[in-house]
């Protein structure tokens, strides 16, 4: 069978490896848009810390992988897809017929719509490519404008931190990461943020960027201690992997002219060195159109991953897909995410009938040094109840959100002990009986709840199976 795989993230390439595997003489051909070997983008902040180097970003640490796995990886961009004709334009003018194609095309930045945003010292954080310009400007000492205080950009505001620039962060939403936080928790990281010297404005947006004549800068200080481990320990408090070691700090380097004036809804004005744009992303399915494949945000999924035609499939950030257990369709970007997705994807590809029976709505963040999470239905449901428990001077905070007697979504800031049964209980959907009154009263018996309940209900489902 001729196998195309649009994209080449983390989707892309374990898709193309587990066909491989099960397939050893099909034909697979991946289409990546970049001319660096297939890379993860939640590297780059190790990369801008100098943990690793470019090719630590690599997903493969072998050049020579793909060309052994007889696997076809082609430097271009798909601008057309026609399903009918089951065919791919390139960007090249080339054209790809296939059997079988997954859609892993990941997401791209959102733009926003402000006035000096093609200066030259304006930068995403989303490529390789962007990571070389940012490590150009963001010497210790540079003043950096971060827009956009998500989860992504609080993951790139941690690299920056650790590069010992003089750092201002601008969210439009009233609170740090609105997508992932409620009012509290989003403003108890914006306070400990502002503690670590990090200046930030919320209800705030940038209204024009102008470019300025250079100026005379003296040299910087060195630059401070590293923050910490990033990724890594948000990794290893889900279980996907071990911490790394702190990285080395960024070496004193003289700060670059002041480059740019940047004008503030707020009436302030201020200058900087660097603006990143970390203002959300969005699924990269443009080129979809006219294709008869269906998109809503993303591309449309079911619980196979196959789009509404058959043969055709969709993984990671770029898919809408079905949820079994809500009955709903979710595009969830992490890249835990994508692995699954792709999996099923590729076995489906191959007629072996996998099901994707999750798509877990999780994030974990460490905001300079200070760790949440964030899982399921964190805004409630209607009709249901909640618990919260704060202590403001201590940055701890535990919001619980039920239906009927479930744990359906949670913030947790500083509870760190209780990330692994929050997760358990949420995605188990655990029927918690009279533990759920005990948990309103007192959140923090949570784990104690998981052993009472979803221990012995996972017993209850492996003996369901075995005797069926």
């Amino acid at each position: 069978m001729r196998h195309l795989i649009l994209g080449a993230g983390p989707a892309g390439i374990i898709a193309a490896e587990t066909i491989r595997k099960h397939a050893p003489y099909d034909s697979i051909t991946v289409v990546g848009d970049e001319p660096e070997p297939p890379y993860s983008r939640m590297a780059i902040p190790y990369l801008l810390v100098g943990n690793v180097e470019e090719n630590g970003t690599y997903l493969r640490r072998d050049p020579d992988q793909f060309r052994k796995l007889n696997i076809t990886v082609l430097r271009q961009r798909a601008v057309s897809v026609d399903a009918a004709r089951r065919t791919a334009t390139l960007d090249n003018g080339n054209i790809l017929g296939f059997e079988t194609l997954l859609i892993a095309t990941g997401s791209n930045p959102v733009r926003p719509p402000i006035p000096g945003m093609d200066l030259p010292g304006v930068q995403p954080c989303w490529t390789l490519e962007n990571a070389r310009h940012i490590q150009e400007l963001a010497r210790p000492g540079a003043k950096v404008l971060q827009m956009g205080a998500g989860f992504i950009g609080c993951i790139i505001m941690e690299a920056l931190a650790a590069r010992g620039v003089e750092l201002t962060v601008v969210e439009m939403g009233d609170r740090m990461v609105p997508r992932m936080m409620g009012p509290t928790a989003g403003n108890m990281i914006k306070r400990w943020c502002e503690k670590k010297g990090v200046r930030v404005f919320t209800g705030t947006r940038v209204e024009a960027i102008e470019a300025m004549a250079p100026a005379t800068v003296a040299p910087a200080a060195d630059a401070p201690a590293s923050s910490g481990g990033l990724l890594a320990k948000v990794a290893s408090l889900l279980g996907f992997g071990e911490g790394s070691p702190a990285p080395a700090p960024v070496a004193a380097a003289s700060a670059p002219a002041h480059a740019m004036r940047v004008r503030l809804s707020n009436g302030q004005t201020l200058d900087a060195d660097l603006v990143i744009s970390a203002t959300g992303v969005k699924p990269n399915v443009a080129f979809l159109k006219d294709s008869g494949i269906e998109c809503g945000q993303g591309v449309l999924a079911d619980e196979r991953l196959q789009t509404n035609v058959p043969g055709i499939f969709a993984a990671g950030d770029c898919a809408e897909a079905f949820d079994l257990a809500t009955r709903e369709r979710v595009i969830s970007a992490i890249q835990p995410n994508a692995a699954d997705q792709a999996y099923v994807a590729a076995m489906n590809m191959l007629g072996r009938g996998a099901v994707l029976k999750r798509v877990p709505q999780i994030n974990v963040l460490d905001t300079l040094g200070l760790i949440s999470a964030s899982f399921g239905a964190w805004e409630g449901v209607p009709g249901g109840q909640q618990a919260e428990l704060t202590d403001e001077s201590g940055f701890k905070h535990l919001s619980l959100q039920f239906d009927g007697e479930r744990l359906v979504g949670c913030n947790s800031i500083g509870w760190t002990e209780h990330v692994g049964v929050m997760r358990g209980l949420v995605e188990g959907r655990v029927r918690l009986g009279e533990w759920r009154e005990t948990l309103i009263a007192d959140p923090t018996k949570l784990a104690e709840a998981y052993i009472a309940q979803g221990q012995s209900q996972a017993q209850w489902a492996q003996t369901a199976a075995r005797a069926r």
